[in-house]
C-alpha cells in the first residue's frame, strides 16, 4: 500500500531521534532521495513481502504484528515519534533474504519518512562504515553462534539418545543370547529323552497320544495367562502335590515351568488318562522339555521383536528415509520419541498417553517436530527429577480451534513467574553450568512458530506445567522454506 506524498522538511526530519546528529548536507540528501508519505488507516506492508522501504514514523499510531498459525498477533502498538520498522537489515544486502519480518498497519492517518531500501543501505555504508561492520559482525556472529550451539544441542541430544538406545537394545539382545544358549541345551535333552522313549516298548497308539499331547501343550503355552505372584505360587503348590502323588520325583522343580506355561491339574489329568501309569514320569519329563523350549522361543521372539521395534523407532525418529516435508501422523512421531527417550526416564516417572486418534494427519517437517518433542520431554523429565524423581508425564493430543494440539504436562515444581517470560530466549537456562545450552526451547520455538506457523506456549503452576504446541491442519509452508530445510 502506498500513501500520499507530502513535502519533506529537513528540520522536521532532524527532530526524529535517529537523525538528530546529522548535518545539513546529510539531511538534505535524505529529503531528496527519501520521501514523506501520509498513510490512511490500514495496512502499510505485509510480513514476508520483499522489504523495499525503511519507515520512520513522524506522527500517528502504528501496530506491528506477526503471523502465527494464519492469525496476525499484535506485537507492538505505539504513537512514539521516531519509531522505525521495515527494511532494517538492508545494509547486509543479498547475504540474507530481504523480506519484512512483521506486518505494519496504522490506526489513524500517519505520516512516515520513507527511505527506499537501497538508499538506506547506501547511506548506512557511506556515513557509518564502522557501525555497519560492527552491526554485520553482531548479526552474523549471533547467527553463527546460535547455529554452532544449536548443532551442539542436537549432538548432545543425539549422544544422549544413542546412549539410551544402546542400553535399550542391549537388554533384549542379551536376553535373546541367554535364551538361545539355554534352548540349545534343552533341545539336546529333548533329543535324549526322545531316544529313551523310542527304545521303550510303547505301542503305536501311545506314541501318537504323546505326540498329540505335545502339540496341544505347545498350543497351550502360546495362550498362557499372566498370573499374579500369589496366583502363581498357589498353582505351583497344587501342581507339586499332584506330581508327587503320581510318583514323579522333583515335582517342585517342574511345577513353576508348567504354571508359567498355563498348565494346570486338569491338563495333567488328561495326560495321565492318555498314557499308562508306568510311562507317566517319562511323558511329564518330555512335556517339560517341550514347555521349556516353547517358553524360550517365545522369549527369543519377544526380544527380537523388541529390538525390531527399537530400530523402527530410531528410523522413525531420524526420518532418514523420508521426505523432509510431508503429511504425518503426530502419534507416530510422539511414540518413536518416547521410545527413544525411555532410557532417560527414571523408574519413578510414569508416562500417560491421552491421544485423540481422530485428529487428522498434518503437513510438517517430521524430523524437526521430533526435535521439539525431544526438548519438551527432556525438560519435563528434568523438572520431575529435580523434584525427587517421582511424577507423571502426560502427553495429550486433540483439536483446539481448528488446530492440532500436542500438550506435554509434568508434575514437577513449575516455572517461577519471574523467569516465565524468558524461557524461550536464546541461551537462557536454569540448569547448572555445563548441563544446558539454553537453546532447547529457543530452537523449539523457531521450529514451531517460524517453520510450521504454529504456536508454542506454556502454562505453569507448581505441580502442573504444560507446554502446548499448536499446529495448522493445512499447509502454510512456502516452497522456499522446504528447499532451505532440504
Amino acid at each position: 500500500m502506498s500513501g500520499r506524498i507530502m513535502p519533506c522538511s529537513p528540520q522536521e526530519i532532524r527532530s526524529l531521534f535517529l537523525f538528530e546528529k546529522l548535518g545539513p548536507q546529510q539531511l538534505g540528501r535524505l529529503c531528496s532521495e527519501g520521501r514523506v508519505e501520509l498513510f490512511e488507516p490500514g495496512p502499510v506492508y505485509t510480513e514476508g513481502d520483499p522489504a523495499t522501504c525503511f519507515f520512520v514514523m513522524i506522527e500517528g499510531t502504528v501496530v506491528l504484528s506477526r503471523r502465527v498459525a494464519g492469525d496476525d498477533v499484535e506485537v507492538t502498538r505505539t504513537s512514539q515519534r521516531g519509531v522505525y520498522a521495515g527494511a532494517m537489515q538492508a545494509y547486509i544486502g543479498d547475504r540474507v533474504r530481504q523480506v519484512y519480518n512483521n506486518s505494519m498497519r496504522v490506526t489513524e492517518p500517519t505520516r512516515f519518512f520513507v527511505l527506499p531500501a537501497d538508499i538506506f543501505a547506501d547511506v548506512m555504508t557511506e556515513w557509518f562504515p564502522m557501525a555497519v561492520h560492527l552491526l554485520e559482525g553482531l548479526f552474523f556472529g549471533s547467527k553463527n553462534t546460535q547455529a554452532a550451539i544449536g548443532q551442539r544441542e542436537r549432538l548432545l541430544a543425539l549422544g544422549s539418545l544413542s546412549a539410551g538406545l544402546t542400553h535399550e537394545l542391549n537388554n533384549p539382545a542379551a536376553a535373546a543370547v541367554r535364551a538361545t544358549a539355554t534352548l540349545r541345551e534343552r533341545v539336546a535333552k529333548m533329543r535324549h529323552k526322545l531316544a529313551v522313549i523310542a527304545e521303550a516298548p510303547f505301542s503305536r497308539e501311545t506314541l501318537a497320544s504323546l505326540i498329540e499331547i505335545q502339540e496341544r501343550t505347545a498350543e497351550r503355552v502360546a495362550k498362557a495367562p499372566v498370573l499374579s505372584p500369589l496366583e502363581a505360587s498357589d498353582r505351583e503348590d497344587t501342581l507339586t502335590d499332584w506330581l508327587e502323588d503320581h510318583g514323579i520325583d522333583h515335582g517342585w522343580q517342574v511345577a513353576p515351568t508348567f504354571v508359567q506355561a498355563g498348565l494346570d491339574v486338569d491338563w495333567l489329568e488328561q495326560v495321565a488318562a492318555a498314557v499308562e501309569a508306568e510311562i507317566l514320569p517319562g511323558a511329564v519329563g518330555w512335556l517339560n522339555y517341550t514347555v521349556e523350549t516353547e517358553l524360550l522361543m517365545s522369549e527369543i521372539e519377544d526380544s527380537t521383536t523388541r529390538i525390531s521395534h527399537l530400530v523402527d523407532a530410531a528410523k522413525q525418529y531420524s526420518q532418514l528415509d523420508r521426505a523432509p516435508y510431508r503429511v504425518v501422523d503426530v502419534h507416530e512421531l510422539l511414540d518413536s520419541t518416547l521410545l527413544m527417550l525411555s532410557g532417560k526416564r527414571g523408574p519413578g516417572i510414569k508416562v500417560v498417553k491421552e491421544y485423540d486418534r481422530t485428529v487428522p494427519p498434518v503437513p510438517a517437517f517430521p524430523a524437526e517436530l521430533n526435535q521439539v518433542w525431544t526438548n519438551l520431554i527432556d525438560n519435563a523429565v528434568s523438572a520431575i527429577n529435580g523434584a525427587g524423581g517421582e511424577g507423571t508425564l502426560t502427553v495429550r493430543t486433540g483439536l483446539d480451534h481448528e488446530r492440532l494440539l500436542v500438550e506435554f504436562r509434568d508434575t514437577g515444581p513449575g516455572i517461577p513467574p519471574e523467569i516465565k517470560d524468558r524461557i524461550f530466549d536464546p541461551f537462557f537456562t536454569t540448569k547448572p553450568v555445563g548441563e544446558g545450552t539454553g537453546l532447547g526451547l529457543d530452537i523449539s520455538w523457531r521450529i514451531v512458530v517460524n517453520k510450521h506457523h504454529g504456536t508454542l506456549r506454556v502454562e505453569s503452576v507448581p505441580g502442573d506445567t504444560r507446554f502446548q504446541v499448536l499446529l495448522p491442519l493445512t499447509a502454510e509452508t512456502t516452497a522456499e522454506e522446504v528447499e532451505e530445510t532440504a
